[in-house]
């Protein structure tokens, strides 16, 4: 079985519904995995790159799992690759300690899916929010894996019962097909 690597980019997983119901999902199924969890580990933002860096040394597969935040992943995540893919060990001349390994995006939206087309609210697909992580593995030479998308689970319908029930609901199925995008890497 592949080295996983399971990156949580939320800024507070505990405020949060879909995506924490998503990695304890993955969690249960994938007990081998590591599970980095950005917000627990540096809630100021002083990210110990030397320490993430070891972490994606090991890892065959890394997954990102975040929720959009202003169309884009959140101001933690963006702060850890900043930090941990540094020219030299992921890029440039001498960077190749990423090259070969295969990066899954997997992300949620509080605004419903039907709203992310060209011809709805958003005006884009889902998919062109997606350029800048796929820039990252072409300049890493890491592979793009493709991505696992759920919309329509707002934490702020957490305190109505059918909304949260259909939210769990819809974060179980997610993990689920994280885990067989997985399965096929």
């Amino acid at each position: 079985m592949s080295n996983i690597l399971i990156v949580s980019g939320h800024t507070n997983l505990n405020d949060s519904v879909a995506n924490k119901t998503i990695l304890e999902e993955l969690s249960n199924k994938l007990p081998e995995a590591e599970f980095d969890y950005l917000d627990q580990l540096y809630p100021d933002y002083k990210i110990d790159a030397a320490a993430e860096q070891e972490k994606l040394l090991k890892a065959d597969i890394i997954i990102l799992q975040f929720p959009i935040f202003w169309y884009a992943m959140p101001s933690l995540m963006s702060k850890w690759m900043e930090d941990t893919f540094q020219h030299g060990f992921s890029h440039g001349t001498t960077g190749d300690k990423l090259r070969g390994k295969k990066l899954v995006a997997s992300f949620t939206t509080g605004a419903p899916g039907e709203f992310y087309h060209h011809d709805a609210f958003m005006g884009y697909e889902i998919d062109e929010f997606l350029p800048f992580i796929k820039a990252a593995c072409n300049l890493c030479g890491m592979e793009f894996a493709g991505f696992v998308y759920t919309g329509g689970v707002s934490y702020q319908s957490r305190d109505n019962s059918e909304a949260l029930a259909a939210m769990n609901e819809k974060s179980v199925a997610h993990a689920k097909r994280v885990l067989e995008l997985v399965k096929t890497l």
